[in-house]
């Protein structure tokens, strides 16, 4: 039944799709008609991206295409309507630098382009020369606009790479008395390669016109795809989180950051939170081992996070994502409705996961550290098929730990594996699953803010000090299972759809919770409330979308237009009790006394839904002038029902529009200044004292900025200025106490500064600063003026690493951080404050072939620090120094 219901709703979301683009479609039938064999296979990753154009202009050279009555005049009447799309728009490719390296046979030319691109080349020979034209790319060095060596090998006159016109390269090799031989391949680490043997050494004749043919006319282009390695670098250029297409960051009109895999890598994360600290990410109510919460601008994202661009609905089960199957982590800051339906304001989170690679690949490591913490863990990968139609990837890891707090210890198991299929030249499924286990043998709540951040007339908590009940509460395990699906077809060249689908299964088995209340008058005595659960925590998310791609001109304008239909739903059931419970003596804890009879019963859920159709196009006004334009309708339902005492339900929807504008202008290349406008919602989970619900938190972003591409696109920079104001916040009705109105009013005003990539050879930086002002502009119960808990007014952070990039000490580096997060108010009331602290991190490296050892230290001057808190009741330290050795192997 559950499949049959499924299989229902893939074909409405299919259909519902497929209804809003029929007035497109007619217009594709001769583009689709020309779909043949040739068709380039789907691209691994950057291929069908948004690559307008590099041409620049300037304002004063811009003319409209529509100020011109004589061109009105000539436009034909059938065209009024719906221009003619049969104009192609094909991506350009970048080449960024040029190798010429010494081989035993006699060089190699690498082309170097920041991305896995398809290229299409044409062969001829002329004279003694052995010429090659490649489409659809231009060349950007910082050394100028063309590429020369002379003699750089005996038996090879010359290597030159020139512009033959704004979308064709030449390169040109040309030998001193004959053709030289030439085999083209590509490269897993470096990019396209040529590799050139002269005539003269080989002894070996001009090769025959069979081979290599005279001309242009008689030889078929030869299409490559060329699939870049894992990204090993700091600076990542695209991104799909900001228009649900791989694109480059500079043409999105909001700030994107990318935390790469080698970031990860060198500070040796193991938790998402760990590595969004790159990233001006606030920590929310747990600290980053325990929760994955989060604050974006000062606002709550702790349900933002999506999983290789599907939702992850948590339903309070949000256990800390591993990090061993992540490859990248990228986070949209600021409203993201427009794409991603119910988000809220701040931002919202995109975990890319390890996909399938084309070339073998297998890893294993093993990390030891402080606290008893050990790690082992896996990654391989490669082709299953000798043609690479079909590849895999698997990995796992287990990680062992105890704490810094009495009686507490976790334990994590992960595997994951995805299998991509080549099913002919214009379709591709991948498949995606993991199964995590997070074992942990109590629920740790923190300390009391009076007695760690506040004074307390009985001294000082320790940062060890547990208030739980360790026989109690012990163990908890939480297992979650992911299972999904990308399915991509190309009609044409220009046109594609894909259609993913994704499931969460979430089950929670555990022990009474013990949760601080209230610290009594003598400043020692916590009362403690119990949560004892009656049976598994159960909750299954669920995320399908269908979205159809295209690229086409209408008149002088350029599109990359996406129409798309997503239904995403959550069950969630639970059942427990509420016993009463003994208090506990914090600064002389006696443990082991017995809970008592139950004060309240609960057993119910909640089902929540979405259902949301949206379209987005980014418009190419000019060569240097991008207009990107979106929108999204939805409609949500709640659905609760309790069991006990009696069975009853409620049920309520809730409808929104969300638009986004922006404008992106590059005066000279490396500069793109933007501003946009968008807007973001969410549903409201309570009623009125009128048993009416409410209408969605509405959240409106105004964003200006500027980014820069520098150092030969090795080194990004990225300055903005936003203000978001959050409306129908539920604040108490002054009529009825006991219920709410939503006329509440928050707002965030900030100035952000991020500089990621590479300075020098081996030198890498990651670096990052916030200014946040979040405030309560109208409530009924918290004061106007009131900072929001748990955002910073100020932070930074610095991370930089340098491996030493030849010489006998080549492979040899160290890392610094610097992490600086300032005050915090602890709780909405700002009642008490969490102090700014300046946290170092450093790292020693070795890599030197297959081999990888490190050496990472956190809190390296071991200060005090506080992380987080719940409330006035729960505080949580941060970690003390830790020491962390790893040691790993990859061919």
């Amino acid at each position: 039944m559950a499949l049959k219901k499924l299989s229902i709703l893939f074909w409405q979301c299919l259909l519902l799709t497929a209804s809003m683009v029929t007035s497109i479609l007619p217009v594709l039938g001769k583009e689709t008609a020309n779909v043949t064999d040739k068709q380039p296979l789907l691209p691994q990753t950057a291929v069908n991206q948004v690559e307008l154009s590099h041409e620049i202009l300037n304002l004063s050279d811009m003319q409209s295409a529509f100020t011109s009555a004589a061109y009105l005049l000539k436009t034909p009447s059938n065209q009024n309507y719906v221009p003619e799309l049969s104009q192609a728009v094909t991506p350009v490719v970048l080449v960024t630098d040029v190798k010429v390296n010494t081989t035993n046979k006699g060089i190699e030319v690498i082309l170097v382009t920041p991305n896995s691109v398809k290229l299409s080349i044409s062969l001829k020979t002329e004279g003694n020369s052995y010429v090659a034209d490649i489409k659809n790319a231009r060349l950007q060095l910082a050394s100028g606009e063309s590429f020369r060596s002379r003699k750089p090998a005996i038996g090879i006159a010359s290597v030159i790479l020139a512009p033959v016109d704004g979308n064709t390269l030449r390169l040109t090799v040309t030998g001193e008395t004959a053709v030289p031989v030439v085999e083209l391949f590509d490269s897993q680490t470096e990019g396209l390669v040529f590799g050139v043997t002269p005539t003269a050494i080989t002894g070996q004749q001009p090769t025959p016109p069979q081979k290599i043919p005279p001309t242009e006319s008689q030889q078929p282009p030869i299409e490559l795809e060329v699939t870049a390695p894992p990204e090993t670098g700091y600076n990542v250029p695209d991104a799909s989180i900001g228009t649900r297409t791989n694109t480059p960051t500079r043409d999105v009109p909001q700030v994107i950051n990318v935390i790469s895999q080698q970031v990860i890598k060198d500070q040796h994360n193991q938790y998402i939170g760990d590595a969004l600290k790159n990233a001006g990410v606030s920590q929310g109510g747990f600290p980053s081992s325990l929760q994955d919460r989060f604050l974006i601008r000062g606002f709550d994202s702790s349900n933002n996070i999506l999983t290789d661009g599907l939702r992850n609905y948590f339903g309070g089960s949000e256990q800390a994502i591993n990090i061993s199957n992540v490859e990248q982590i990228q986070v949209l800051r600021g409203p993201a409705s427009v794409l991603y339906g119910q988000a809220g304001l701040g931002g919202i989170i995109n975990v890319i996961t390890k996909q399938p690679l084309k070339e073998p690949y297998y890893a294993a490591s093993f990390s030891v550290g402080s606290f008893n913490s050990i790690q082992p863990s896996f990654d391989i990968g490669g082709p299953v098929t000798s043609d690479q139609k079909v590849l895999y990837r698997l990995n796992g890891s287990y990680l062992s730990s105890d704490s810094f707090v009495d009686f507490y210890y976790q334990q994590r198991y992960q595997i994951a594996g995805a299998l991509s299929w080549d099913i002919n030249k214009n379709t591709k499924l991948t498949l995606n699953s993991s199964y995590e286990d997070f074992n942990q043998n109590l629920d740790w709540r923190g300390l009391p803010a009076v007695g760690t951040v506040l004074p307390n007339p009985n001294g000082k908590l320790p940062p060890s000090r547990f208030l739980g009940e360790p026989g109690i509460e012990d163990p908890q395990d939480t297992a979650s299972t992911r299972l999904s699906y990308k399915l991509e077809h190309r009609f044409s060249e220009n046109w594609s759809v894909e259609n993913a689908f994704q499931a969460i299964l979430t089950r929670v088995n555990d022990n009474p919770d013990l949760l601080p209340s209230r610290l009594e008058p003598d400043n020692r005595t916590l009362d403690r409330d119990t949560i004892a659960f009656r049976g598994p925590f159960v909750s299954n998310s669920y995320d399908l979308y269908t979205q159809v791609t295209g690229r086409f001109k209408t008149g002088s304008l350029e599109h990359q237009l996406i129409i798309g239909s997503e239904y995403a739903w959550i069950n969630i059931h639970d059942a427990y009790s509420l016993p009463s419970t003994p208090a506990i003596d914090i600064f002389n804890p006696v443990y082991g006394k017995p809970l008592g009879s139950s004060i309240g019963d609960f057993q119910g859920g909640n089902k929540l839904d979405d259902l949301g159709v949206y379209a987005q196009d980014i418009i190419k006004l000019f060569s240097n002038l991008k207009l990107v334009l979106g929108g999204r309708y939805d409609w949500a339902g709640n659905t609760s029902f309790d069991q006990i005492p009696t069975s009853t339900s409620t049920s309520f929807s809730s409808q929104a529009f969300s638009p986004r504008a922006g404008l992106v202008y590059q005066p000279i290349k490396p500069i793109s200044l933007y501003a946009s406008y968008s807007r973001s919602f969410v549903p409201q989970t309570r009623l009125s004292a009128n048993n009416n619900p409410f209408q969605p938190q509405r959240g409106t972003q105004y964003e200006v900025g500027v980014k820069a591409d520098l150092l030969n696109d090795k080194l990004s920079a990225n300055f903005a200025l936003y203000d978001l104001t959050l409306t129908n916040n539920l604040t108490t009705d002054p009529n009825n106490t006991r219920f709410s109105i939503p006329t509440g009013e928050e707002r965030s005003r900030g100035v952000e500064l991020f500089v990621t990539g590479e300075i020098l050879p081996g030198l890498n930086v990651i670096a990052s600063y916030a200014y946040t002002d979040p405030r309560v502009t109208k409530d009924n119960s918290t004061p106007v003026g009131n900072l929001i808990n748990l955002a910073p007014q100020n932070q930074a952070s610095l991370w930089t690493t340098y491996i030493i990039p030849k010489g006998n000490l080549k492979g040899l580096g160290a890392g610094l951080g610097l992490f600086y997060v300032g005050d915090r108010q602890g709780d909405l009331a700002n009642s008490f404050k969490l102090p700014s602290y300046v946290r170092t991190d450093a790292a020693l490296f070795y890599r030197r072939e297959q081999l990888d050892a490190a050496l990472n230290f956190q809190n390296l001057f071991d200060i005090t620090y506080f992380d987080t808190a719940l409330s006035r009741n729960t505080v949580f330290y941060g970690n003390p120094f830790t020491v962390t050795f790893s040691l790993g192997w990859h061919f």
